[in-house]
């Protein structure tokens, strides 16, 4: 089991959504909809292969580490809401950690 911490999930998700950002501008297609049609085998001629490939790839990456994000913000509020004793809510700077489990 390997821990990842916000901030490595964060410059994963800026790194995959810039290259996410320039497929879809190369293209001319969100990476939702291009992820629909590749994922469903209705891309390419074999002209496009290694691009397409590229592309899912940093995609999934993308999905994977909005969901790492979400669960820590959802980790850390709910540890936040344990701790205070008052109806405000103190946020401080901290570097929580998810353990992931390799693939």
């Amino acid at each position: 089991m390997a821990t990842v911490t916000i901030t490595e999930i964060i410059d994963d998700l800026r790194a995959a959504d810039e290259i996410t950002r320039r497929f879809e501008r190369r293209y001319w297609l969100s990476s939702a909809d291009f992820y629909e049609l590749y994922t469903q085998g209705l891309l390419d001629n074999g002209e496009h292969t290694e691009d397409f490939a590229l592309w899912a790839g940093f995609y999934e990456i993308k999905l994977d580490r909005e969901q790492a994000l979400q669960e820590l913000s959802q980790q850390r509020l709910q540890q936040l809401r344990q701790e205070s004793e008052q109806e405000l809510i103190e946020i401080e700077p901290s570097e929580p950690k998810l353990e992931v489990i390799p693939a």
